[in-house]
């Protein structure tokens, strides 16, 4: 499937031929309360009814504001999320989100993308 540009344009969101829900959220961008609800929107449409596995790729994130913390504590069409990151500021906002928050679902942060896609497909 191709990627879905989110309302907005901060991101894409991909269901990928491994059965992984992928989202992309673009370098830098500060994460409001309506990019937060367009992204579970658009997750939800590439999901049908059924759900899936999902890779969120914050990398180089620039904020993520409490308000669409709330809206990523809402249950979508992901069974599992991994967060993916690259940097100390990534980890920092992954971990105030899941110290905070409760994920809708098992829900971990990785710097690894083959460690993130190893425990995204991994039965149960």
């Amino acid at each position: 499937m191709e990627p879905v540009m989110v309302d907005g344009g901060k991101g894409t969101v991909e269901l990928r031929s491994d059965g992984v829900i992928h989202l992309i959220w673009e370098p830098r961008v500060r994460i409001e309360q309506h990019d937060a609800q367009a992204a579970m929107a658009a997750v939800n449409a590439v999901a049908g009814d059924k759900t899936y596995p999902m890779l969120v790729d914050m990398a180089s994130t620039e904020n993520v504001t409490r308000a669409a913390r709330s809206v990523f504590s809402i249950p979508c069409a992901a069974n599992r999320i991994a967060l993916l990151g690259s940097s100390p500021v990534d980890r920092i906002l992954a971990n105030f989100f899941l110290g905070v928050h409760i994920p809708p679902c098992p829900t971990r942060f990785f710097t690894s993308r083959t460690e993130s896609m190893a425990w995204l497909l991994q039965a149960g």
